[in-house]
């Protein structure tokens, strides 16, 4: 049994915790999915645990923005453990609705170790539409986050309708400069999308998919790790079975997807 501890959110509309937790057991934790009441009664106790998931899916509906209602109700009721837990020197993902979620409580961007103040949004696509797909991600090398460690180039499906990552410039220029832009939407071959729809599914910001804190323990991002976890997931597996096939090469039988090697950096990291 791992030694790694994951603590998978999971109730009120979020849909993704099953996937999260068999994703992260994939990369080698021990994973729990635990319902949000379950954390704020004191049943479960965060202290317990190495990673804090927040997943995807749609809380509460969304009815008053996406993952507004989560980020109030965690941050009232125990917003002080979840700041411990950070202090701690423990790692936080937040996935699609878990990115939104964390953007709200202001856990990312966490500039000067300020993890209470909202500075950042996800918004409406510009599209106006809900988008299912897979995009390109460039990943910034520089970048400190402990889940993106050796990745460049990779794909991932998004599946939100309140997907823009949108702040003022200074704020942007910010986390530019700082290497907090952990991950951004980029053309099939990793050149800049530069807002083109559909490789930027919604219009963000720079190109903006996925950010960390300054100390690259904390990330969220749009893209759903937890969808690549097997090379089936990918719509071109097909094609790609049949091509290595001809080329006699099965060698894509034994490779760690990309959703799968951002969790394996988490683990390793908390061994």
């Amino acid at each position: 049994m791992s030694d790694v501890k994951v603590l998978v959110l999971a109730g009120y509309g979020l849909n993704c915790d099953h996937e999260t937790a068999y994703a992260f057991e994939l990369a080698g934790a021990k994973a729990e999915r635990v319902h949000i009441n379950s954390l704020i009664d004191g049943n479960v106790q965060l202290d317990a645990f190495h990673i804090m998931a927040f997943v995807g899916g749609f809380g509460w509906g969304d009815d008053h923005g996406a993952g507004v209602i989560q980020a109030v109700k965690l941050k009232t009721r125990i917003g002080d453990k979840i700041l411990e837990f950070v202090e701690k020197g423990k790692l936080v993902i937040g996935i699609c609705n878990g990115f939104q979620a964390i953007v709200n409580m202001g856990l990312l961007p966490g500039f000067n170790n300020n993890y209470t103040e909202r500075s950042v949004a996800l918004t409406f696509n510009d599209s106006g539409n809900f988008r299912d797909d897979w995009v390109t991600l460039k990943v910034n090398t520089a970048s400190s986050c402990v889940f993106t460690k050796g990745l460049d180039n990779i794909e991932l499906p998004v599946r939100h309708g309140e997907g823009k990552f949108y702040s003022d410039e200074p704020v942007i220029r910010r986390l530019i400069e700082n290497n907090q832009v952990v991950i951004q939407y980029a053309m099939p071959g990793g050149s800049p999308a530069e807002g083109r729809f559909p490789d930027n599914p919604n219009g963000s910001v720079k190109d903006i998919a996925g950010i960390c804190d300054s100390s690259g323990r904390i990330f969220g991002l749009m893209p759903h790790p937890e969808g690549y976890n097997h090379f089936t997931n990918h719509p071109g597996w097909t094609r790609r079975k049949e091509m290595m096939k001809r080329l006699g090469n099965d060698d894509y039988l034994s490779e760690t997807p990309a959703g799968i090697r951002m969790f394996k950096n988490a683990v390793e990291y908390v061994k």
